[in-house]
């Protein structure tokens, strides 16, 4: 695990550093600490990270500058702040978790226990979906997507205007994110439910999801019974 913590009160960041290393032990490779978001972005740039742990209010800065640009990255992002308001805003982007100033080793490790976690977080709805392109980061309103399709380390989006753009992180890692309209149906899908038309039967035990737009993707067999019941 490879960790990068961006805080600017040195008291703060030497607890998180400590609570996170009690927490993980020897599943972690390195923790870097910077004070600015300049720094941070500085040694994003240039090192590959597993986890950000990020305050918003940086000796002025807004953290919210970057969050856009920080949530479209192949990493999670877990926002550590005072600024209680902006949780809400800071889900819909698609950060991992917000754990409120102040804090305690349980709060933080409950944070941390969401990491590579099969379920999602019911409290809270991701909206957005930030996307990389051409050095800019745009923001995809969720009810745009039609489906998911893992492609190795990326996830390819499918989006209803029939165009197609390429998301930094996992579609194991974007699943722990979104919202419960979307179902694992396959191991290379995740599908809106809302999307979804029927599922076509064929001969031999195979299974298909047919799209309100025509298109039909597989289902796995392990999930046809679960997507069944929720599609009744």
């Amino acid at each position: 695990m490879r960790i990068l913590i961006i805080e600017d009160e040195a008291r703060i960041a030497r607890r998180l550093e400590r609570m996170t290393r009690d927490f993980f032990e020897q599943n972690i490779s390195g923790i870097a600490i910077y004070d600015s978001l300049q720094n941070g972005l500085s040694y994003i740039e240039n090192h590959t990270i597993d986890l950000l742990l990020l305050d918003l209010n940086l000796n002025g800065e807004n953290g919210f500058d970057i969050l856009e640009s920080m949530v479209a990255r192949s990493f999670h992002t877990i926002i550590v702040s005072a600024n209680t308001d902006k949780a809400i805003t800071a889900f819909t982007y698609g950060v991992l978790d917000f754990v409120a100033k102040p804090f305690d080793q349980a709060r933080l490790s409950m944070a941390f226990r969401r990491i590579n976690a099969s379920g999602k977080n019911a409290e809270h709805t991701m909206k957005y979906l930030a996307v990389k392109k051409a050095g800019n980061t745009r923001l995809i309103d969720i009810q745009e997507v039609l489906y998911i399709k893992g492609a190795g380390i990326y996830s390819e989006l499918y989006l209803q205007n029939g165009k197609q753009e390429l998301h930094d992180k996992s579609m194991e890692m974007l699943e722990q994110l979104l919202p419960d309209s979307f179902e694992r149906i396959h191991k290379s899908y995740l599908v809106s439910l809302d999307q979804a038309e029927k599922i076509i039967i064929k001969p031999g035990s195979s299974y298909s999801l047919l799209l309100k737009n025509g298109e039909i993707l597989p289902i796995g067999r392990s999930k046809y019974k679960e997507l069944k019941q929720k599609m009744i």
